[in-house]
């Protein structure tokens, strides 16, 4: 008959409770006489009680107390007279004992893995006296264990790295699991480790849990993923251990173990030949199947006709290699390009050389189209002289550009006239003569930089440029001037040859060995008794006096002519003044006063007295200037009286308005149309009266009501609104009426219609319908045309 687990496990613990307990000999006590027991007031004598350790079985699941074991003193004749008395770890509340038997019982389920032994005291006491009749012993209750936790791996689950091709027999990663159950008895925690899944790629080892590679060759690109589920079993692995699982999961690892390879062996790409320098031409790309830095590549040209045209570098992101322009493209030279490339691993293993060279070459063909470019010149810069003296129409030079494309169009040439906006110079449409157009100055610019534009003659719209530097070269066209102008003193008490002044000259001229100037006095004032002049030869000069004795009061300014002479082939010249003021000078020559009228103030009024004048002057000034202010600040009546009332004048202006079109001046429709009435407005300026002429009564029509009413409501808004017109000025209105009773008034109309239309009523319409009543009237007097 086969035991189901838990009938075994039952087996187990009656079995070990049997052991114990045949083996405790009943829990009796010993008599042992190696220790004595001294009782005060009687004689020595020996303990007549000792035991051992108590054992119980854990995890006891019966339903009456689980005995323990048996107290027992050779004192106790069993006639009652003794009390047992337990203390300690779980007393009363675990273990509980008879007092009277001293058998002793666990009350509740124990478990070793919560607390393996307790210890306790025992004691006997007479009953009657309550003294004690044995001494007081420690024992101790020690929990049997029996195999009730499985093995658990604490630190699971696991995750590991392996390389990928690695020998059998790599190891991957070592697992532990962990059995609450007592080490050091039976075999309740010892472990045994198995492989549930995983298997043939990967083993464990039984009894230290290293996992270790059992398949040779395992490629990462083919998986690079594995869960294993290893099982620890405890009792050695035997039928009725318990066990516990866990989950290992091992990846593995790139190595290089994959060359390079393009997928295909040519390629060929079309580019423009305008593609700028440094543009992108193509990307290629070796395939490895490995990945991070196993797969990096580098990639060069080895071969072709393009070595200097071309470029090839590697994205460090995507790993291709981009194939760049080192050079301008020209299709009219080359039309093709064949290159050789090599992409190689960076890093190599060694130990897989034998899977062949890791480099791959493929060839890549560039195509160059044709486009059509801008005209392009023979040179990128002119540089071109030419003499401000040049009359307008100087040739200058000469730029020629053509056409690279094959169609060699014309090319015709223009400036662009932001670089020669003052159009000092013109160009030739076909030939590209560059002339002068204008009178050149150098000291006005020196150098001129100005851009040619050659466009083909059949698409305008290819524009190619060119730059010309044209240096203005320099004639002596400006005479020498005075350096500055020259604020020049002489002292009353000068003596003769003393210098006053040191001169200089500049030419705007810029002549090639620099410049040199002559001075000399002009020919009328070289014998003047003044002053002379000494020309130092180094482009200045020198002015000295020639007497002593200069007096204000006799002539207070000296004017000196001085002729300047250049070294320019022609020589040019010119007559500069210098002004010399006489002053009065202090003991060390510094000039004090130079004004001449400073002695004759003296001998009139004096500085207080003038002082005084200049006041009445200004105070008169400021009266005049009250005054004036307060008549312009007087105001003029707003309404006129009766004899200056001029609303009903007409003023007439030449002005007749924007016509039938103009509708921005004022509102047509309000005008036209008496129904509309606009808001009423308060004026904020004066209100004039308004006088109501008498007027001739005439034959009550009904349009007559209509036009007072209409008038009347027009004069009334006119009155009231603050953004009319003033008062006394025209206002005119359109309003023609809802209709006229006699119609027409046209003599065409009557005249051709033979109409008898009896007129006479214009007769009392007053004295403003006269002549149209003797036009159309049917009396004896009436004047027809």
């Amino acid at each position: 008959m086969k035991l189901g687990k838990v009938e075994f496990c039952h087996f187990l613990q009656i079995l070990a409770l049997f052991l114990c307990l045949s083996g405790m000999n009943q829990a009796e006590l010993t008599r042992s006489r190696s220790k004595p027991y001294f009782q005060s007031g009687r004689t020595r004598t020996k303990r007549s009680w000792v035991w051992n350790q108590f054992f119980v079985l854990e995890e006891y699941m019966g339903t009456d107390p689980l005995y323990v074991g048996k107290l027992h003193s050779d004192v106790d004749k069993g006639d009652g007279s003794i009390k047992y008395i337990l203390s300690g770890e779980g007393a009363s509340s675990i273990f509980i004992i008879d007092e009277n038997t001293g058998d002793i019982h666990a009350t509740k389920r124990l478990d070793r893995e919560e607390q393996a032994y307790y210890t306790l005291r025992a004691q006997a006491l007479d009953r009657l006296t309550n003294k004690p009749v044995e001494p007081e012993s420690e024992f101790v209750i020690k929990i049997q264990d029996i195999n009730d936790n499985e093995p658990k791996f604490l630190d699971g689950p696991y995750t590991a790295g392996v390389p990928e091709m690695s020998p059998v027999g790599t190891s991957v990663v070592q697992v532990t699991a962990t059995d609450a159950d007592d080490p050091t008895y039976g075999n309740s925690a010892r472990v045994v480790y198995s492989i549930l899944q995983g298997q043939p790629y990967f083993s464990v080892e039984p009894k230290t849990g290293v996992i270790k590679t059992a398949l040779p060759n395992m490629d990462r690109e083919a998986k690079d993923q594995y869960l294993l589920v290893i099982q620890a079993k405890d009792m050695v692995g035997q039928n009725g251990g318990l066990s516990g699982t866990t989950s290992v999961t091992v990846t593995l690892t790139d190595v290089n173990d994959n060359p390079p390879r393009f997928p295909r062996r040519s390629y060929q790409y079309n580019v423009p030949e305008s593609l700028p320098v440094a543009s992108v031409v193509a990307r290629i790309k070796a395939a490895d199947a490995d990945v991070g830095p196993n797969a990096e590549m580098e990639y060069k040209i080895v071969d072709g006709d393009g070595l200097g045209v071309f470029k090839i570098s590697v994205d460090k992101d995507t790993q291709e290699g981009i194939i760049t322009i080192q050079k301008e493209l020209d299709f009219e030279a080359k039309t093709s390009y064949t290159l050789r490339i090599e992409a190689a691993n960076m890093h190599v293993d060694p130990r897989f050389l034998s899977l062949g060279p890791f480099s791959d070459m493929t060839t890549v063909k560039i195509i160059v189209e044709d486009v059509d470019e801008p005209p392009v010149f023979t040179s990128r810069l002119y540089s071109m002289v030419v003499s401000e003296a040049a009359k307008v129409g100087t040739i200058i030079g000469t730029v020629a550009a053509h056409d690279p494309d094959a169609s060699n169009s014309p090319v015709r040439y223009s400036i662009d006239r932001n670089t020669d906006l003052e159009r000092y110079f013109n160009i030739d449409a076909n030939s590209g003569v560059i002339t002068t157009a204008k009178s050149l100055d150098r000291e006005t610019n020196a150098v001129h930089n100005i851009t040619v534009l050659a466009m083909e003659s059949q698409n305008p719209a290819q524009i190619g440029r060119g730059y010309v530097v044209i240096t203005i070269l320099d004639i002596n066209d400006n005479a020498p001037e005075f350096a500055m102008e020259y604020e020049t003193t002489v002292c009353e008490n000068a003596q003769p040859g003393q210098v006053i002044q040191k001169i200089s000259a500049i030419d705007k001229d810029d002549p090639p060995n620099g410049h040199q100037f002559y001075f000399s006095l002009t020919a009328e004032a070289a014998n003047n008794h003044n002053f002379t002049l000494q020309d130092n030869k180094d482009n200045t000069a020198t002015v000295l006096t020639k007497r002593n004795g200069f007096r204000r009061q006799e002539q207070s300014v000296f004017y000196l002519p001085i002729f300047i002479v250049d070294s320019g082939s022609p020589s040019l010249s010119s007559t500069n003044t210098l002004t010399i003021r006489v002053c009065d000078c202090d003991a060390d020559g510094i000039a004090q006063t130079c004004n001449a009228e400073a002695y004759i103030l003296p001998a009139g009024l004096s500085t207080g007295a003038l002082i005084a004048i200049l006041a009445c002057v200004l105070t008169l000034l400021v009266l005049v200037l009250l005054i004036v202010t307060m008549r312009r600040r007087k105001k003029e009546p707003l309404i006129f009286d009766e004899e200056r009332d001029i609303r009903e004048n007409i003023v007439r202006y030449d002005d007749e308005g924007g016509g039938e079109e103009d509708t921005e001046a004022f509102d047509m429709a309000a005008l036209r149309n008496l129904n509309i009435m606009r808001d009423t407005k308060t004026r904020r300026d004066v209100t004039p009266e308004i006088q109501f002429l008498s007027r001739p009564t005439f034959k009550s029509i009904p349009d007559n009501v209509i036009f007072r009413e209409f008038i009347w409501e027009r004069l009334k808004e006119a009155d009231v609104d603050p953004c009319a017109p003033p008062y006394d000025s025209l206002q005119t209105y359109a309003f023609e009426g809802n209709g006229s009773v006699a119609e027409s008034l046209s003599s065409l109309d009557s005249t051709s219609s033979n109409s008898d239309q009896n007129y006479d009523y214009l007769s009392d319409w007053g004295p403003r319908f006269k002549r149209l009543a003797d036009m159309y009237g049917t009396g004896p007097d009436c004047l027809y045309s």
